[in-house]
């Protein structure tokens, strides 16, 4: 037991200085609580290895100071308790005296005013009353933030600290002054911009104005606030997410990164880019422009999702009974792009239950589908035939296994399978749209549902970093009139190639055949693409055409050697392959060849498994050369026959070289998807007009 002192003695404290909690105007007494519930209380604290906060007040200036003291187990109303700081009391005790203690909980804290019975430098103890009353806060909680780094910066001056604590409106922070700043150089009627950061990641970044700082010579503490109660993550757009209200609706749950605390809220409302959650405005945490690193939504403790979130906005709205609820909205920022497709799944069945996103496919309803419809024409059936059972693996392997380099969407009734599209992702940052197709009876209809479907989950995805998608692209037929439409008129209708570009390649098969000599002493020469060839390469693309194929077929001089993408097919036992050729005569650079080399039936018109020749020098590259070289390139591929594309096909058509068809390549930045998505709301009203 401690020892008692002398009345008159019985003064302490070290610590935080504050307002005594009992005369502080912000602080209420609420309802009153027996001994019983604060016994128990007291022993939760213990059991978390938590403490009180004693409140003490300066016999001559009535100032306070609390001092945290951690109890031990309470088995009736005799409390004691050990100092957690006790070092610092011995040279407080004789100028300060015990006022009461506090018994912290996060919504509703207990006023404990109990009689003294002895205080040392070790410790104190209390003889508990009979009643104490629970505290409400007419202000927001602060919470307590360790290890929290920060940078302050001002107009080029930078000072450093650390985070003491914060609330959603405010925050409390300890900077040094270190040579070559001075404190006087702080202009407190101006923003200074805050960087928070934990264990090298950053938390928070923004501009907040000064509330009041002290006159701290070496360190000083600033309380300052947000500006602002939103952030601008992304670029405005007029197309944004879908959001649904699910029943039931899953839990938001996550440690704080600044406080350690584990929160859990309900979300009002949910996208695939984002969500809506609301919060308890004393014990609300959620600032705008807060990182978030791990975020769990969780739907019944079934469904789990994990992501990385940021808060975009915090509101404020005063409920009928006089409680205010603040409403905060978080934008995704990551996850893992398996999950992901899980999520667009989920939500796209909440919106339309005939809708399907990388859904388990009756593959022999998917055959169906593009016999019926057409897509798999004769001449393309011809070139497939021979590879049917690799094309079905194929497909049995990206249609059941949903691995993360491809999707699909599906409008499904009855089983019965009446539109479809697919993309898979095939360049580092870039993703092809393919197989297109919808029974004619409902073209209109579920031709355009699939490509809403699609134009949906682009929305929801382009922002993820693990989407890698700042690219789509798509091969079309000049002469089909549903692309044309949808993809062509686009792009003349935006008129900034750097925002949507087309361009037109030959297509034909190259049979295989031994290739002749190979004259080394000639001019012609046939090496590795390096980094130069490249430049030369976006040189001449940009005189031509100054369009996005270049970046989106990783063909820019940055991109040599990217091969991350190459490993990611691997893992999951697909085949991608990429080389580079060039073709020089006398060191002048004639022509590009990239040697894309898959798994056959990635891409029905295999063009995922094709050689794409640019030609860019056509002078002097006479037929039988070009020949020549197609004949070295394409040992490297399996079978009899390879799919060529030529950029431009005027080459072909001067040198008199028969191709099979023509193929244009739409790309676009999604950055410009505002555009397209208001291209495909236009036709899908003309479409019903047209019904």
């Amino acid at each position: 037991m401690l020892k008692a002192e002398s009345s008159e003695k019985e003064r302490i404290v070290a610590g935080h200085r504050q307002s005594p909690p009992v005369a502080s105007p912000s602080m209420v007494k609420k309802r009153d609580v027996g001994m019983k519930h604060l016994i128990n209380r007291l022993n939760h604290l213990h059991f978390n290895d938590s403490s009180i906060i004693v409140n003490l007040a300066h016999a001559k200036y009535k100032t306070t100071v609390s001092l945290r003291a951690k109890p031990l187990p309470c088995l009736d109303g005799y409390l004691e308790c050990v100092w957690l700081d006790a070092p610092a009391v011995t040279h407080k005790l004789q100028t300060y005296t015990y006022l009461n203690f506090i018994a912290p909980d996060p919504r509703q804290p207990l006023l404990v005013e109990a009689r003294l019975i002895s205080i040392s430098a070790e410790g104190i103890s209390f003889q508990l009353p009979d009643v104490c009353h629970e505290i409400g806060s007419r202000r927001i909680t602060r919470h307590s933030c360790e290890d929290v780094q920060v940078r302050c910066v001002q107009n080029g001056i930078l000072f450093r600290g650390r985070l003491l604590d914060f609330s959603p409106v405010s925050f409390r922070l300890e900077i040094r002054n270190e040579s070559p700043s001075s404190f006087h150089w702080i202009n407190p009627e101006i923003p200074v911009h805050l960087i928070f950061e934990k264990g090298g990641e950053v938390l928070y970044s923004g501009d907040c104005r000064v509330v009041r700082q002290d006159n701290g010579q070496r360190v000083r503490t600033l309380v300052v606030a947000p500006e602002g109660n939103r952030i601008r993550r992304f670029r405005p757009k007029e197309f944004r997410s879908s959001r649904h209200t699910l029943v039931p609706s899953p839990n938001v749950i996550f440690y704080d990164p600044l406080s350690g605390k584990m929160v859990n809220l309900k979300t009002v409302d949910l996208s695939g880019s984002g969500f809506a959650v609301e919060e308890d405005e004393e014990t609300s945490v959620l600032v705008p422009g807060k990182i978030i690193p791990e975020v769990q939504i969780d739907f019944a403790n079934v469904t789990v999702f994990t992501c990385r979130a940021q808060v975009i906005y915090r509101n404020a709205r005063k409920e009928p009974d006089g409680n205010v609820t603040i409403r905060c909205g978080l934008v995704i920022l990551d996850m893992d792009i398996r999950d992901h497709v899980r999520l667009l799944a989920l939500l796209h069945q909440a919106a339309d239950q005939n809708t399907y996103v990388c859904n388990r496919v009756n593959l022999e309803s998917l055959w169906d589908l593009f016999f019926e419809t057409g897509f798999l024409y004769p001449r393309k059936y011809a070139f497939l035939q021979a590879h049917r059972d690799q094309f079905r693996d194929t497909y049995a392997r990206l249609y059941t296994q949903n691995p993360h380099i491809a999707r699909h969407f599906v409008y499904q009734k009855d089983g019965t399978i009446l539109g479809h599209i697919a993309m898979v992702r095939f360049y580092e940052n870039t993703w092809l749209i393919h197989h297109h197709a919808a029974r004619k009876s409902v073209m209109t209809g579920a031709g355009l549902v699939v490509l809403e479907q699609l134009s949906r989950s682009i929305i929801d995805t382009r922002n993820l970093l693990s989407a890698h998608m700042n690219f789509l692209i798509s091969y079309f037929r000049p002469d089909n009139k549903f692309p044309s439409r949808v993809f062509g008129a686009f792009a003349k209708e935006l008129n900034d190639p750097k925002g949507c570009s087309v361009d037109t390649f030959a297509y034909f098969h190259f049979r295989k055949r031994a290739p002749a000599d190979w004259g080394v002493s000639g001019p012609w020469e046939l090496v590795k693409t390096d980094r130069n060839d490249l430049e030369e390469l976006e040189d001449f693309y940009r005189h031509e055409s100054g369009g996005l194929m270049i970046h989106a077929l990783d063909l820019a001089p940055d991109m040599l050697g990217a091969e991350t993408l190459t490993g990611e097919y691997r893992k999951i036992g697909f085949k991608k392959e990429r080389r580079l050729y060039s073709v020089k005569k006398s060191g002048m650079l004639k022509a590009v060849i990239m040697a894309d080399v898959s798994d056959t039936g990635l891409n029905m018109s295999d063009l995922t498994n094709s050689l794409k020749v640019f030609i860019v020098d056509g002078d002097g590259f006479r037929g039988d050369t070009f020949s020549m070289i197609l004949s070295l390139v394409s040992a490297k591929f399996e079978g009899e026959e390879v799919p060529v594309l030529v950029y431009p096909y005027s080459y072909l058509d001067r040198n008199a070289i028969p191709y099979e068809k023509l193929y244009t390549l739409f790309a676009i930045d999604t950055q410009y998807s505002d555009d397209y998505f208001r291209h495909l709301t236009w036709m899908k009203r003309f479409a019903k007009r047209a019904c």
